[in-house]
């Protein structure tokens, strides 16, 4: 042991002993506009660890600089970065005089518009996911594309989920534990008060954090390093609002160590782009800090955003081709309004207590505690008596009666030939566009006709109220002018209440407690209150806590010189996941009720990189990692509103992320090429919905599937390729391009829980055996994007530019229980159907590929200084996107209803699938306006 320390010792000297020079370099940075000092802008010296902020002078200093060239980067948010080459002379302080900053006018366009993308950002569906608010911060020319021009086309950087990045604020950590993603409407339309962010690319460093395979986001909101002074803006858009004020005021570090922050916003719209999406939101923003002394500063933030939005129907092509692309069957007419029956509600806010001591010279400890809590709410109509209010229930519409034989007949025309109509067909069909929407009326006029005023329908929500604590402590130290030192832990402690709730009983007295599939106790949703008459804000159908307790901890070595620069790091997680039951279920009624057990998760990852600097403008750069990954808890328990049991077969997801890029930089053009490989095994789904010949069901009876999936393997393989040029001073061309091949690399394992298989006595779960997913492709995304851009920037603060944007390869979400052997294998006799040839099958299950579609987007805008004296400034922009308004889709699903070959079969046989696909739509054209004054 001995041997060991001093062996160590002797490692450790090795690396931290280095030359010093009394050296320095120092400067004062200047707003272009009003020639004010402007703090908190961040210098660092390339290759080096050493970073400095500017006081409230506008001055940095660095001491101790190694004689030689140096390369010097000065960066804030909302300005253009520069790069200095510095000649260091032993002994001497380098002075720069006046650095005069020029303001990035774009990024009032890139500060705004990613509320755009927000609409339908952490809803359970494959055409609602996107990246772009992850890289709200970022500077690279095709994460910018990434972000600004193919986000609406709902692009995911390498194909990866939002799950596997890491978004935080002062270090905590906002990924949900529920499902992993972060929810972007806890801190929406608060542009102003979160434009200071750091963004890291796939697997590299981060200060706060050990990350994923997608990247990070760090959003930091101390009060003294906002730019004094404050801003209004009002916006108009088409698209998920239509309104939008904001105000925002920074103080600036006071003389007695004070600083604050206080911003607000409001957006609404009466409708949306798509036909009744109303839409709410009112966000509120407050930062205050003390800095004690040179060593000590305590910072309060307080985050309240609420959000509240009508969601819009994914439709079958029937329905489209009937209504349009803009049709929406979740509204209807109620007392002259229009109405919306699915809403999302989002009311969640945050409280967070950090402290910044500066241990040392070169060595900082930052402490965090954070406080949530709230409720994410999603409404739906339920009609537990029958007769389903949905206008696109399947019994509505044409399909139904084109697909039944029996209502087709023979008709002699008049020249003596024959043909078919199907008047059963016609009728339904004018029936559906004179009532198309839902009729708010009936369901109250029925109401008040049941027997003892039970109501035949209610509008309900599904509601998830977490509460949530988080402590973190981060520790950052320079050991040496090449040596940089990053620690961190987190603890979360997550309890998550998950119940409906009755929110509006539609003229009725009660809404009774019970499940009308069944009969007895098994009907009970509640044996230990049966029969329970529900009032509006009680709780019915189901009802049960989840608890996490997650500890977090990673350590990162970075080290910079002249030729190379690498890195290591390493992390190990554990995760402990619980159930408890407020309901005792009829189905399941000996482990429904009380706290189940517990399953413990323990994680670890490793990653590192180098980057070789050929020369101050060609750079290789090479990053690799590999962890594993806790299950989130919404797939960790495969019937989590009626059971206490864990998913079976349920593992820790393993992920391997890499990848390479060759970096040019010269002082009118950059690039940057890379090429990325990521896979992940072991991943497991969960998916609801009903299914014929399925578990209990037979023939057309059809029963309520959760459908499990677990082994699933992902492989994502790519090349991204950004490059900007400037042309002129005033003139410059933006290109990127990102191929990607997303496909699932293995077949899976695929079970199915029924509850009307427990309420006979019998295990719920049924084996499905193999799902062949294989070479499927990932759904829901772009694999391929490649746009081109020109921009013009007038010296007299003024710009234009334009954008066009081709994307392709983009395919439909598949029904994994339709890649099994039940789809094409009659359990009856263990033969394959009639017909189910294995050619007939591949076809039938093809792999719906969607088209292809080129955007254009047009962008400019101006501002003017009013004082000479003051940081008055005045100014707009505005964009239209999608300029030739091109209809295109995000994303679609297969039903998973017709789960056999002769029923799919059937359901196809007149060309007009009563459950074929549901696709989503991306907005047509769409502008966004922005006025806006800085004082």
């Amino acid at each position: 042991m001995k041997k060991l320390v001093i062996s160590t010792l002797f490692v450790m000297q090795v690396f931290f002993v280095f030359a010093q020079t009394t050296a320095g370099i120092k400067g004062k940075v200047v707003d272009s506009k009003t020639q004010k000092p402007l703090q908190n802008v961040a210098a660092s010296i390339q290759n080096t660890t050493q970073t400095s902020l500017t006081d409230a002078l506008g001055v940095f200093i660095f001491k101790d600089v190694a004689k030689g060239s140096q390369v010097l980067q000065i960066k804030s948010p909302g300005y253009k970065d520069q790069l200095l080459v510095v000649e260091v002379e032993a002994g001497k302080i380098v002075d720069l005089g006046v650095i005069v900053f020029e303001e990035d006018i774009t990024s009032e366009q890139q500060l705004s518009l990613v509320t755009i993308t927000e609409n339908d950002l952490g809803d359970d569906n494959s055409g609602s996911e996107s990246t772009s608010g992850l890289l709200q911060a970022s500077r690279d020319v095709y994460q910018q594309a990434a972000a600004f021009n193919w986000g609406q086309a709902r692009f995911r950087i390498r194909g990866l989920d939002n799950e596997y990045g890491t978004t935080m604020i002062n270090g905590i950590v906002m990924n949900k534990l529920y499902d992993g993603r972060p929810q972007w409407s806890n801190w929406g339309g608060l542009n102003d008060a979160t434009r200071n962010q750091e963004f890291t690319m796939g697997s590299a460093p981060s200060d706060y954090t050990f990350g994923s395979a997608l990247g990070t986001q760090e959003i930091n909101v101390r009060a003294s390093f906002y730019r004094p002074g404050s801003r209004v803006s009002m916006s108009g858009t088409n698209t998920n609002y239509s309104w939008r004020v904001m105000g925002t005021h920074a103080s600036g570090l006071s003389k007695d160590g004070w600083a604050y922050v206080v911003s607000a916003s409001g957006r609404w719209a009466k409708e949306g782009y798509f036909e009744g999406t109303d839409y709410d939101a009112k966000s509120l923003f407050a930062s205050v800090e003390k800095k004690f002394n040179e060593k000590h500063s305590l910072n309060l933030t307080g985050i309240y955003a609420q959000n509240s939005r009508g969601k819009s129907s994914p439709n079958t092509k029937e329905v489209t081709d009937l209504m349009g692309v803009e049709y929406n069957s979740y509204w209807g007419w109620q007392d002259g309004k229009k109405r919306n029956s699915r809403d999302k509600d989002v009311d969640e806010p945050i409280i967070m207590l950090s402290h910044y001591w500066k241990l040392t010279e070169r060595t900082n400890l930052n402490t965090n505690l954070a406080y949530q809590t709230g409720r994410i709410s999603n409404s739906r109509l339920e009609n537990p008596l029958g007769n389903n209010p949905d206008p696109t229930y399947y019994r509505k519409l044409p399909s139904y009666y084109y697909n039944d034989p029996a209502n087709w007949i023979t008709v002699t025309n008049p020249d003596n030939t024959t043909s078919q109509i199907n008047p059963a067909a016609q009728v339904a069909q004018q029936e559906f566009l004179n009532n198309s929407q839902i009729d708010w009326n009936s369901m109250y006029i029925a109401n008040q006709n049941t027997v003892n005023g039970e109501s035949a329908f209610a509008l309900t929500e599904q509601r998830n109220d977490d509460t949530t604590l988080t402590a973190n402590m981060l520790l950052s130290s320079s050991l040496s002018n090449n040596i940089n030192f990053n620690s961190g832990v987190i603890y979360r402690n997550v309890k998550s209440h998950n119940y409906a709730a009755i929110i509006d009983l539609l003229g009725g007295d009660y809404f009774l407690n019970v499940d009308r599939f069944f009969q007895g106790n098994n009907a009970q949703f509640d044996l230990n209150n049966p029969n329970q008459q529900v009032l509006e804000g009680g709780t019915f159908g189901y009802n049960y806590n989840l608890f996490a307790n997650v500890v977090d901890a990673f350590t990162q070595f970075k080290f910079s010189y002249q030729k190379f620069d690498f890195y290591l790091a390493q992390n190990f997680s554990r995760s402990e996941y619980q159930r408890e039951g407020l309901y005792r279920s009829g189905n399941y009624a000996d482990n429904s009720y009380g706290k189940g057990e517990s399953k413990v998760f323990e994680n670890f990852g490793f990653k590192g990189g180098l980057t070789y600097k050929l020369s101050g403008q060609h750079y290789f750069d090479f990053n690799g990692m590999y962890l594993t990954k806790a299950p989130n808890l919404r797939n960790s328990f495969y019937n989590a509103r009626r059971s206490n049991e864990f998913t079976e077969n349920l593992n820790s997801e393993n992920i391997v992320s890499t990848d390479a890029s060759y970096i040019l930089r010269m002082p009118n053009f950059k690039a940057r090429l890379t090429g990325f490989y990521s896979k992940v095994k072991d991943a497991t789904e969960i998916a609801f919905f009903y299914a014929e010949n399925v578990g209990d069901a037979e023939g057309d009876e059809d029963s309520f599937i959760t459908e499990i999936t677990t082994g699933i393997q992902k492989q994502n393989l790519g090349a991204e390729l950004g490059l900007e040029y400037q042309i002129t001073s005033t003139i410059k061309a933006t290109a990127a391009a990102s191929y990607g091949q997303y496909i699932y690399s293995s077949n899976a394992k695929l079970q199915t829980s029924d509850d009307a298989l427990a309420a006979q006595g019998l295990s719920p779960l049924t084996d499905f055996g193999t799902v062949y997913l294989k070479n499927y492709h990932q759904p829901g995304m772009p694999q391929q994007a490649y746009s081109f851009g020109l921009e013009y920037r007038d010296p007299n603060f003024w710009w234009i530019g334009a954008n066009a944007n081709y994307l392709s390869d983009s395919y439909i979400s598949v029904s994994k229980i339709m890649r099994t052997d039940n789809f094409s294998i009659d359990d009856a006799t263990g033969d394959n159907y009639a017909g189910a040839t294995p050619q007939s099958v591949r076809d039938i299950l093809r792999q719906e590929k969607f088209d292809s579609f080129t955007l254009v987007n047009l962008t400019g805008g101006k501002s003017w200084r009013i004082s000479n004296k003051n940081r008055n400034i005045i100014g707009f922009f505005a964009t239209v996107n999608n300029v030739f308004d091109v209809e295109y889709k995000t994303g679609g699903f297969e039903q998973s209803r017709k789960a056999t070959f002769p029923d799919l079969q059937a359901d196809n046989a007149y060309g007009t699938p009563s459950f074929g696909p549901k696709y989503f739509y991306g907005y047509g054209r769409t502008y966004f306006v922005n006025f806006y004054i800085n004082f």
